[in-house]
C-alpha cells in the first residue's frame, strides 16, 4: 500500500466515525425535544398540528403515542388526531395542574374537610392559623389577646 491509499483509508474511517457520532448526537437532541414537547403537551396548551391547524389540547397521552390526541380547533369543535400529528407546542398552558399537584390538593382538601367536620376550623382566621401551622398555645393566646376589646 502506498501512502496515498493509506491516507484515503484513514480519511474514510474518520468520515464514517464523524457521521456515526453526529447522527447519535442528533438523535439524542431529538429525543430531548420530544420529551420536552410531551411535557408541555397538556390539556390547555395551544399546539400546531402537522396539517397547519392550530388548536388547544383537550386530551393527550405523552407516554403512549399510539393513543389519539383530542384537540379543540374552535369552541366546541374537537377533533381526534394521531398524537404524533402535534408538530409543536405554540403556547404552553400556564397554571395547569400536574397529576402530583392534583393528588396533593386532594389530600389537602380532605384534611380541610376533616378539620371543618371536627370543629377545628370554624372561620377564616382558623383556616389561616392551620395553614400557617400556628396551632400552638402561644399563638392562640396572642390571637385571643388581640380579639379582646381594650379598656
Amino acid at each position: 500500500m502506498d501512502s496515498g491509499s493509506l491516507l484515503l483509508l484513514v480519511l474514510a474511517i474518520g468520515l464514517v466515525a464523524f457521521m456515526f457520532f453526529s447522527s447519535r448526537r442528533r438523535m439524542q437532541k431529538q429525543k430531548l425535544e420530544q420529551e420536552e414537547k410531551a411535557r408541555q403537551t397538556v390539556p390547555g396548551a395551544e399546539v400546531l398540528l402537522q396539517g397547519g391547524l392550530y388548536g388547544t389540547i383537550v386530551e393527550y397521552d405523552g407516554v403512549d403515542l399510539d393513543k389519539r390526541a383530542r384537540v379543540e380547533i374552535a369552541p366546541g369543535v374537537i377533533i381526534e388526531v394521531h398524537s404524533q400529528a402535534v408538530l409543536r407546542v405554540v403556547d404552553p398552558a400556564e397554571g395547569v395542574v400536574t397529576e402530583d399537584e392534583f393528588i396533593a390538593a386532594e389530600e389537602s382538601e380532605a384534611e380541610y374537610v376533616a378539620g371543618v367536620a371536627d370543629g377545628d376550623i370554624t372561620s377564616i382566621s382558623d383556616d389561616r392559623r392551620v395553614a400557617l401551622g400556628k396551632d400552638d398555645p402561644e399563638h392562640v393566646a396572642e390571637r385571643d389577646d388581640k380579639d379582646r376589646p381594650q379598656a
